[in-house]
């Protein structure tokens, strides 16, 4: 597979060295000559200078017969001019990285229609969804999202409280569009059936439409009522991304940044947070605003080393959960030793997002759930597939199988049993490993 990734930076230079390391043909273009230096000192690709908007430039590094182009420069526009003009000269994928998300998420306008492009990724607000949702679910063992995160997946543990405990699987009144995958009891892990009941200590796997989750969860883990208070340091654009994700959401939030331009920008965006214009690791400050006796403290500054300390600080001074966010891996070995709870980096988001895009194989695994007892699977259902026209109560399926999504174009939801498989429809499972020839078998070719 021929790869062309226009930007040498953080996330251009890492996913290089990643899809290099899977034995795909990289070429590198950055205008920048000690850029590129570095990304030939430490891997295998072929680089080139040069403005990667450039036509004449694409065409030199083989667009044409590219099977992906990555732009991930510092620049917006030249990102999107990059993948559009590669897209016209022939590559068959492409994508582009943004910093602003008015450019997906919060437009009514479809860029990548207009633009001819095939996926935009922005990490930053991509790794401020995975914090928010860590934040709203305190009780998970595991959150997974498919689909863009219109599917979330969530193993947590029943509470002693729980309305559902004792109570058996058919009695339960799931909201429509959520789905219970599967249960731990006693160290077995099982797909339920009707008869199954719930106990209060079990491990469930749930997994529902984004717009109804939180009632299904709320359902088996009753313990995340009542106001919860955050501490963001810094302002960046993920602080904006992640203070609206938990807009109405029962967070008393404040943000503390040092730029006294940048607090008073944050302020007129912001009018539901308190805002300081403030250092929370100034002990004068962190004292002044009793912080802590907060529930949790974010780091989300661009200095992974003031995030570090920050969280250190933090926690040595009494806060319950500390997160940060790291640009860099080299500091990730201390976190454990220094008792942060979570660490987060849109590198790493970036390229797990790229991997899911470049590979099209029929069958992937995509997480682990369960002590690795259950596995979930992406499932391209072939053209020429047994499973075609079949609902899913008629399908003789393994009794430790779940298909727990079916994306359909841009549809996508939890299905019933009566919801037929059709041509091209990409599915997600749930089951117990060891289950691939079984998946092969029923939407592979024949």
């Amino acid at each position: 597979m021929r790869v062309i990734i226009c930007g040498a930076g953080e996330v251009g230079s890492h996913t290089a060295e990643v899809l290099a390391r899977a034995g795909k043909h990289i070429t590198v273009i950055d205008r920048a000559a000690d850029r590129l230096r570095n990304v030939e000192d430490t891997m295998d690709v072929r680089t080139l200078r040069g403005n990667a908007a450039d036509a004449a430039v694409l065409k030199n590094a083989g667009v044409g017969e590219a099977d992906m182009v990555i732009a991930t420069t510092d620049s917006d526009e030249v990102n999107l001019v990059a993948a559009t003009v590669a897209k016209g000269l022939g590559a068959r994928k492409c994508i582009a990285r943004v910093h602003h998300a008015a450019y997906f998420h919060e437009s009514a306008t479809d860029y990548e229609s207009l633009f001819g492009i095939d996926r935009l990724i922005c990490p930053e607000y991509s790794t401020a969804q995975a914090i928010a949702q860590t934040l709203r679910n305190p009780g998970a063992i595991a959150i997974e999202n498919f689909a863009r995160g219109r599917i979330e997946m969530q193993e947590l543990p029943v509470s002693d409280d729980a309305p559902t405990v004792g109570r058996t699987l058919a009695e339960l009144a799931l909201p429509e569009g959520t789905r219970l995958a599967a249960i731990t009891h006693e160290g077995e892990t099982f797909t339920p059936k009707a008869e199954t009941v719930v106990n209060a200590g079990d491990n469930v796997i749930l997994v529902g439409n984004r717009d109804v989750f939180p009632q299904a969860r709320a359902l088996f883990h009753n313990r995340d009522r009542g106001r919860r208070r955050v501490a963001i340091m810094g302002g960046p654009a993920m602080s904006v991304w992640l203070c609206r994700a938990l807009h109405n959401r029962d967070f008393a939030i404040r943000v503390f940044e040092s730029d006294r331009e940048r607090a008073l920008e944050l302020a007129e965006k912001l009018d539901w947070v308190t805002v300081l214009q403030a250092d929370p690791t100034d002990q004068a400050v962190f004292d002044e605003e009793s912080l802590s006796q907060i529930d949790t403290f974010v780091a989300l500054t661009d200095d992974d080393e003031h995030n570090i300390l920050g969280c250190a600080w933090a926690k040595n001074l009494g806060v319950k959960r500390v997160i940060t966010v790291l640009q860099h891996y080299r500091y990730q070995h201390l976190l454990s030793s220094i008792n942060i709870d979570n660490w987060f980096s849109p590198r790493l988001v970036a390229v797990r997002e790229i991997e899911s895009i470049l590979d099209e194989s029929p069958l992937r695994r995509m997480a682990t759930l369960a002590e690795e007892a259950v596995y979930v699977y992406r499932v391209r259902v072939h053209a020429t597939a047994e499973a075609i026209g079949k609902a899913l109560r008629a399908m003789p399926l393994s009794a430790h199988l779940v298909v727990a999504a079916i994306q359909r174009a841009d549809d996508v939801r939890v299905p019933g049993a009566e919801d037929v498989v059709e041509r091209g429809d990409t599915l997600l499972v749930i089951g117990r490993k060891g289950l691939e020839h079984k998946l092969n078998h029923f939407f592979g070719a024949r």
